[in-house]
């Protein structure tokens, strides 16, 4: 299933200097966007609850898990969007899907930091916000496969795993951003204010982000990626690949992504409610604990990529699966320790962070490698959509509910040990040659 067929290849020698750096800069902006919103709302979640979810006098953990309960909603709605946008990716172009789902995104997600809370309006307030989650679940859907595709395929020779990359380097960038405007306003703003408007700014933020990031992806020559093959023949002109190729393509790439997306998450995301409403530590501490492993993912996600060129996808991404199903329980035991020194937690965050990076790294030209151009959008977009909305999506809400109905604070280290030892599995099956191979 993962064996390039016969058939038509571009070969990235045609696509100019020019338009590789632009792809990849267009192919990489939109994504930031992406991951500050997703992790600005984690960041802010038990904010948010308290906002949106929790009437007079209820629960703040059942406020708190049904915001992730919406936070998982969106996630679901992922799949829609990369079959929807990842359609359009292959068949009419990959800049106007691009630019569509830059705009949608940008709308969502400035529109949560205008809408009214429960005290304001009631029982519409958790809907509302649910409704633009799911819309912003739709456009992160269509962005990973048309963003991904357009970096990949325009890649110079050797170095589809490098540009990848960027793709899971903005992910980090984009968490690391949104840590760092949660920070800023938990240091500058007292806790009143934090919950009476403080927490719409870095909502509001994204509206001139996304701006920026239109504009770039408007300067994409309307070819880019081409798609093309030899000759000047479309992807529309190969083989058309069989709907149950795809389809195991599809699961596999959602096994080999696995560790990635559960692991990810736990970490870079969940942690800060993890943290705070498990372990007692102040909204500061928190949100430095993330912002550390976020640091260590960022830290990874290049150098694996590149690494990747060198001696395969399969090696990197096998390691990094390793090394978090081994060492996730240990790392979390040394956060939770009260005796332990802070530079010792903070250290063994940003180890947890470095593991994923080795996985996120090469992941995006690993997924791309698997799909021929015409449904590349679409079933790459397909296979991350799937992995993050059943493995990262959940993630919050699975781990919060867990814990508080059996008291044991060890759930998020046994779901990423667990769904990373699937994810080596998986990833055994690539070919140890992929990453010199054209894509088909």
């Amino acid at each position: 299933m993962t064996t390039p067929v016969p058939g038509p290849v571009r070969p990235p020698a045609t696509v100019r200097p020019d338009d590789a750096r632009r792809a990849l800069v267009a192919g990489s902006v939109g994504n930031f966007i992406e991951w500050y919103e997703f992790g600005i709302y984690g960041y802010f979640a038990t904010v948010i609850a308290a906002q949106f979810f929790t009437p007079e006098g209820g629960s703040e953990v059942e406020g708190l898990v049904k915001a992730y309960a919406s936070f998982a909603l969106a996630f679901f709605f992922r799949p829609v969007g990369a079959a929807v946008f990842g359609r359009f990716g292959d068949r009419v172009g990959r800049r106007p899907a691009l630019v569509v789902v830059v705009c949608l995104m940008t709308g969502a997600t400035a529109m949560i930091g205008l809408l009214p809370t429960y005290a304001s309006i009631g029982a519409a307030a958790p809907w509302l916000l649910t409704l633009l989650r799911i819309l912003q679940g739709l456009s992160a859907g269509g962005e990973f496969g048309g963003a991904v595709s357009v970096m990949t395929e325009c890649a110079p020779p050797g170095r589809r795993g490098r540009y990848g990359a960027w793709q899971s380097f903005t992910v980090a960038l984009g968490l690391l951003a949104g840590a760092a405007v949660a920070v800023v306003l938990a240091c500058v703003l007292s806790a009143s204010q934090l919950h009476g408007w403080g927490w719409r700014v870095p909502f509001l933020l994204t509206l001139p982000l996304g701006l920026v990031a239109l504009r770039l992806r408007l300067r994409l020559p309307p070819d880019a990626p081409p798609a093309r093959a030899e000759g000047g023949a479309g992807p529309e002109d190969g083989p058309r690949p069989r709907p149950g190729e795809t389809a195991r393509a599809v699961v596999l790439g959602i096994g080999r992504m696995m560790g990635w997306s559960a692991a990810g998450y736990t970490f870079l995301v969940v942690m800060p409610s993890y943290l705070q409403s498990t372990l007692g530590t102040t909204f500061q501490q928190a949100l430095l604990g993330t912002v550390l492993a976020n640091l260590g993912f960022a830290a990874s996600i290049l150098p694996a990529g590149g690494l990747s060129d060198r001696i395969g996808r399969r090696t990197v991404m096998v390691a990094g699966a390793l090394l978090v199903a081994v060492l996730a329980l240990p790392l979390l035991h040394l956060v939770q320790d009260p005796g332990a020194p802070g530079y010792a937690k903070g250290a063994a965050l940003f180890a947890a962070g470095a593991g994923v990076g080795l996985m996120a790294g090469p992941g995006p030209a690993m997924l791309a490698e698997m799909f021929p151009a015409r449904v590349r959008c679409t079933g790459l977009g397909l296979a991350y959509a799937l992995s993050n909305a059943v493995f990262s999506g959940c993630a919050g809400l699975v781990i919060t509910e867990v814990v508080a109905r059996t008291g044991n604070v060890d759930v998020p280290g046994y779901y990423a040990a667990a769904t990373s030892a699937v994810s080596v599995a998986a990833l055994l099956t690539l070919r140890g040659d992929d990453h010199d191979r054209a894509l088909r």
